[in-house]
């Protein structure tokens, strides 16, 4: 693929399906994830991989915070949250591994993470897979950061929702860089 089209034809895709990507595919993203930028060469990344019932695994997270932060809510409700994960074969939480009190601030380790995230999209939409980055509560949230484990000063920067796409891309309306640049000249 001409890199230029992988730059500007990528989008998200909100319901994929099976098959998972292969692991010589799984193996390219993860190496284009770990290409991102990273001043000091901290290596702030971390990648949670939750496939099969790994993912009901994390969709009981998302209904344990569902129910944590209103415990009348609804079967219906939970079940939703619950079923999030499952609209893809494979879901990765991003995480920022801070270091804190570094040279390097702490702002420019999670951008160093998202850009990471960043490189798994293009390099899933370079192999012809769908992907979506999704955040929302879930990804903030003091019920499933415990669950997964993150120290007191990781950052989670996503979930990136990975597999074949079940509809064709949509038409976007184009954007107009002269909408958002601002140019200063001397």
């Amino acid at each position: 693929m001409d890199a230029m089209a992988l730059l500007l034809d990528r989008q998200s895709h909100g319901r994929l399906e099976a098959p998972a990507p292969t692991a010589e595919q799984m193996e390219l993203i993860y190496r284009a994830a770990l290409r991102a930028p990273d001043h000091g060469e901290l290596r702030p990344w971390r990648f949670i991989e939750y496939t099969g019932t790994g993912r009901e695994t994390l969709g009981s997270m998302f209904a344990r915070a569902e129910q944590e932060d209103n415990p009348d809510i609804s079967d219906r409700t939970l079940e939703k949250a619950r079923s999030k994960p499952l609209r893809a074969p494979v879901v990765i939480a991003i995480v920022a591994s801070v270091t804190p009190n570094h040279k390097v601030p702490r702002i420019e380790q999670v951008i160093s993470a998202g850009c990471a995230a960043h490189a798994m999209l293009y390099a899933a939409h370079a192999q012809g897979l769908g992907a979506m980055w999704r955040t929302g509560g879930f990804a903030h949230h003091s019920c499933v950061r415990q669950a997964m484990g993150l120290e007191k000063d990781d950052e989670l920067v996503g979930f990136l929702y990975l597999g074949h796409c079940t509809q064709g891309d949509r038409t976007l309306k184009p954007l107009e860089p002269d909408d958002f640049v601002e140019r200063i000249q001397a």
